[in-house]
């Protein structure tokens, strides 16, 4: 899985349009091989770009969680917590 990709459930405050669709782009680019696609693939590449981010909207919209929501700034801040301690910085 790409490292990039983060968990978007079950947050507080909600993940946003943004959040959904650089996540997205960033799955179309690890199956595809592509950074940037050709004039020629761009079509295609944007399109399943779009298509992956409103699938996943209405993913996300539909779960449900009896957990309470995670807060974004604890999360980060665990998360880099521990990158300094793997990579030693």
């Amino acid at each position: 899985m790409c490292r990039n990709i983060r968990t978007l459930f079950n947050f507080d405050p909600p993940v946003t349009d943004e959040e959904i669709h650089a996540a997205s782009l960033q799955f179309v680019r690890k199956i595809s091989g592509f950074n940037k696609p050709s004039k020629a693939n761009a079509p295609a590449f944007l399109s399943a770009v779009d298509e992956i981010a409103r699938i996943s909207g209405q993913l996300l919209v539909s779960l449900e969680s009896s957990a309470r929501p995670k807060n974004r700034q604890q999360e980060t801040a665990k998360a880099r917590a521990c990158s300094a301690q793997r990579f030693g910085r």
